[in-house]
């Protein structure tokens, strides 16, 4: 792990000079990566945004005067966090959190996790996410990505703010503005969206905004329960659209965490796997830990079958970017081949395919 991404190898009290900023954001990314409550990450990415545009000279005053906790944003724990940081000490915090969650995600899946280009799928909080689409870009270039698809939910999800076509339009504008920004990074934020798969196998937003877009992620999120011939239909009829590239964690289970669990949708997953071969369409390797979407069964008939794969993290907050370990873990274990999973590819090599 590099200096810029964190302290793994520095003790609380060793010398710090990243500034009180970047220790609070990788506490808030390390909580994430760590699958702690939100509550907890809000702190921490509070007080960082609060500090952000502030003068260094304005900071060390109140660290001195003691009046941290008059700032907006900041509160008595993320307020020992920033004078640590000022006094040029890794802070306490930082330190107990790196030893806890800043190693590799998983044992298995090095090799593969270093092939990766770029991740597919990534929410912001202009859907379901829980932060800007500037920080998801920062955190992605910092863990060395090339790319990322930024696939906020399409209209018909409501429960997580799907974005309209008027608010997708508007995104597309933000998304050209944070690459201007970000210019000479090597890095490109990419246009995608994570759209509905409709009860009939239609997809949920318009063909001309579609086609304005990058990548196309395509996922079942409504009635998980259908029969399994309707259900069939119903994911072949999508895949079978022009427009679609990744098949979105297929089944939909869970198998673990705060939402509890649910069993995974019934469908024939051999036509399923077909129709993604013939038509070019990946299937996603879902990296959350609550998902692990596909099943191993289905994994090795997808592999068998001959389908490309991409693997995803599925983020919601920046922290979850690193998920991508858990995904490669599975995929190496499944004996897949590198140059089937479309994230390994250049940006320009997946472009094509995604749009030919």
């Amino acid at each position: 792990m590099s200096e810029e991404h964190g302290v793994s190898d520095r003790g609380a009290g060793d010398s710090w000079d990243g500034g009180p900023v970047a220790a609070l954001r990788r506490i808030a990314f390390l909580l994430e990566r760590g699958r702690e409550d939100t509550y907890k990450v809000k702190a921490f990415r509070g007080a960082a945004a609060a500090l952000l545009p502030m003068p260094e000279e304005q900071v060390e005053a109140a660290v001195e005067a003691g009046t941290l906790t008059d700032l907006p944003g900041v509160g008595a724990s993320s307020a020992r966090v920033i004078e640590e940081a000022v006094r040029g000490r890794v802070p306490e915090r930082l330190a107990r959190l790196e030893e806890e969650y800043g190693g590799p995600v998983t044992a298995g899946g090095q090799d593969l996790r270093a092939a990766l280009r770029g991740d597919l799928h990534s929410h912001s909080d202009w859907s379901d996410g829980g932060s800007p689409i500037e920080e998801m870009a920062f955190t992605a270039i910092e863990l060395g990505h090339e790319y990322l698809v930024l696939t906020d939910h399409s209209p018909r999800l409501k429960v997580a703010r799907g974005l309209s076509a008027e608010r997708l339009t508007r995104q597309l504008g933000v998304v050209d503005a944070v690459n201007e920004h970000l210019g000479g990074a090597g890095f490109t934020l990419l246009k995608g969206i994570e759209v509905d798969i409709l009860d009939d196998g239609g997809l949920d937003q318009t063909d001309e905004l579609l086609a304005r877009l990058d990548v196309r992620v395509a996922s079942v999120h409504s009635k998980l329960k259908m029969d399994a011939d309707a259900m069939t239909r119903r994911m072949v009829g999508a895949i079978r659209n022009p427009r679609m590239n990744v098949l979105g964690h297929c089944t939909g289970r869970l198998v673990t965490g705060n939402r509890g669990t649910r069993p995974g949708s019934q469908f024939d997953a051999r036509t399923v796997f077909e129709a993604c071969a013939e038509h070019d369409v990946a299937v996603e390797i879902n990296s959350r830990p609550e998902r692990r979407d596909p099943p191993t069964k289905l994994l090795e008939l997808a592999r068998d079958t001959g389908c490309l794969f991409s693997i995803d993290s599925d983020a919601h907050a920046p922290g979850q970017l690193d998920f991508l370990g858990y995904g490669c873990e599975r995929a190496e274990q499944a004996g897949i081949d590198p140059d089937r999973i479309v994230n390994t590819w250049p940006k320009d090599r997946l472009l094509a395919w995604a749009n030919r």
